[in-house]
């Protein structure tokens, strides 16, 4: 069998949709590859800042890195604007639906809210509310995100600063993606891991 019986899919039958789901699960193995030459793509998108898209999205996540961040935040900050080639107008949304099945429910959060965080720095210059992020107020991952765009999103356009390369990221990238897709266990909901970790950020350079 190399293909489907049906034209419609209300006429597949048992043996139609085993077929598939043995191809969605191999295809669903690469995932990880693909996105890493998402990123790659991203230096093609938005320009005029003095790093390219690659290069802010490279040095959050080292920034997250060097912070003593765990997996899920290092790869939250790779993947957080992986959005903006294909979704201009809601890349964090974009971005936190690739993350959510396989990070914490933390970073899945901070993710997809982190646009109307960042409006604080520059909001007032584009005629947006600086304050958007107020409406987010009293949920459990407010002051995540807002150290998260502190430390590792509004910072991260520096082209002096020591970034680590994409080829770096790489095997953090497939074991988050190697995961079960959500695993109750890596989801931990209502649950929050710090992003700045003392001890493990002495123990990087």
């Amino acid at each position: 069998m190399e293909q489907v019986k049906f034209t419609a899919m209300k006429d597949g039958d048992k043996e139609d949709y085993e077929f598939l789901s043995v191809h969605e699960v191999e295809y669903a193995k690469g995932t990880a590859d693909r996105l890493l030459k998402a990123l790659v793509l991203l230096d093609e998108s938005l320009s005029g800042y003095q790093v390219t898209r690659l290069g802010h999205s490279l040095q959050s996540a080292t920034r997250a890195w060097r912070d003593g961040g765990d997996t899920d935040w290092v790869v939250s900050a790779l993947l957080h604007d992986v959005g903006d080639i294909f979704a201009p107008y809601n890349h964090d949304e974009y971005a936190a639906a690739i993350l959510k099945p396989f990070v914490r429910e933390q970073c899945t959060w901070v993710v997809k809210t982190h646009g109307d965080f960042q409006l604080l720095y520059f909001g007032e210059h584009v005629g947006a509310d600086p304050m958007k992020r107020d409406r987010h107020k009293g949920h459990i991952y407010f002051d995540d995100c807002a150290e998260f765009c502190e430390r590792w999103d509004q910072s991260s356009f520096d082209p002096d600063y020591d970034t680590k390369p994409l080829s770096f990221f790489e095997p953090m990238v497939h074991e988050v993606f190697a995961r079960e897709a959500y695993d109750t266990a890596v989801l931990r909901q209502g649950e929050r891991e710090p992003l700045v970790h003392s001890k493990r950020a002495a123990r990087r350079i």
